[in-house]
């Protein structure tokens, strides 16, 4: 790995019924050193409201969601980081075209951003997935498409209310982009045309009431995994060519402990899969069979601290960051690359009300 490493961190700033304060800072970068463990803050942008999630693309842009609570339609910004003066500089913003921004992801031929609006309510244009062709120096353009999903809902009249689209994946190979919806119990496949358009649905049911929500894929392309918020599970689904198959679902806490899965991925090997429990406040961690795809539980780490929403693997896979939003704090996890078993570092980084840390290197 050449380059630095660094940390864009979204922190919540405005207020919303579903999280318990806002006391971040919007948009925040700093450096990590691996080796000491020692991070340092170089550049924040406050005027980011509420940048839930986070991606970063090769040049040191970073997309932010703006997830703000009684809007109709969210944004999205592209910030570029000049590293050699820690300056994030403003490029430009397009509404998401629906409301609840969750999550974006950059194509991995860097040349469209797509993004997952949650959804709460009716009003706007109430779009699901949303799909920006990306400018040359990185500015989002104009959307070249959108789709709003549909379907039977789920069994929960409080959550499954209405689909929830939450994540958007890309499979390894490009092309090929999976969505979480957490209100229709599915995982809806499309392809990618070379214009922009998302094509060719494909999908998957999941347990009634499992609401999916983020989801990791292996770099083989056949072995995607889900985390499952509503009922706490994670679920493996086999890919094959047009086809998505339920081959296992397994829980993530312990016992009947009251939890909501949130966030999962891979060791950048793809033998452990990783994921967040909110409530129980802890980080499971599977075993992943490399020939057939199934896992087997190792353990359940604490997060040492409350609501792990989101956690990040150093590209290295030395260690994993855990964003404990509700305690204000980033928790450093040192990884055992051959057994996977995660250790506290007593290494923290405080910082309000994380929701989202992306490593990046450049």
């Amino acid at each position: 790995m050449s380059g630095r490493l660094y940390l864009a961190v979204g922190g919540v700033n405005r207020e919303a019924p579903y999280f318990q304060g806002a006391r971040g800072q919007g948009l925040t970068v700093l450096t990590f050193n691996e080796e000491t463990l020692v991070t340092e803050k170089i550049a924040a942008l406050p005027s980011i409201d509420n940048p839930t999630y986070l991606s970063v693309d090769a040049a040191g842009t970073i997309y932010a969601n703006s997830e703000v609570y009684g809007w109709h339609e969210g944004t999205v910004t592209a910030i570029r980081f000049l590293p050699a003066t820690g300056e994030l500089r403003y490029l430009n913003k397009q509404p998401t075209l629906g409301s609840i921004t969750a999550h974006n992801t950059i194509s991995s031929d860097g040349r469209f951003l797509l993004v997952a609006n949650y959804a709460m309510g009716e009003g706007g244009p109430d779009q699901s997935v949303v799909v920006f062709p990306v400018s040359e120096n990185g500015a989002i353009l104009p959307a070249s498409t959108s789709v709003r999903l549909r379907g039977e809902l789920g069994p929960d009249r409080d959550r499954q209310e209405r689909p929830h689209a939450h994540m958007v994946s890309e499979a390894p190979g490009g092309k090929a982009f999976m969505i979480a919806d957490l209100g229709l119990d599915q995982l809806i496949q499309y392809r990618l045309s070379d214009d922009g358009r998302l094509v060719d649905p494909v999908s998957v049911s999941l347990a009634p009431g499992a609401g999916p929500r983020h989801i990791a894929q292996h770099a083989n392309a056949r072995f995607v995994y889900v985390a499952n918020e509503l009922d706490s599970t994670v679920s493996f689904i086999l890919r094959e060519p047009g086809t998505l198959v339920v081959r296992q679902t397994l829980s993530t806490i312990p016992g009947t402990v009251a939890s909501h899965g949130a966030d999962i991925h891979l060791s950048p090997d793809g033998r452990f899969l990783y994921c967040s429990n909110r409530g129980d406040d802890s980080i499971a961690c599977f075993g992943v069979d490399q020939q057939a795809g199934h896992l087997t539980l190792q353990a359940i780490t604490p997060s040492f601290g409350l609501t792990p929403r989101n956690f990040a693997l150093t590209p290295s896979g030395r260690h994993l960051l855990v964003a404990n939003q509700n305690s204000d704090t980033i928790v450093i996890l040192q990884r055992n690359e051959e057994t996977g078993a995660l250790t506290d570092t007593g290494k923290r980084i405080d910082i309000g009300t994380p929701v989202c840390v992306k490593p990046f290197v450049i």
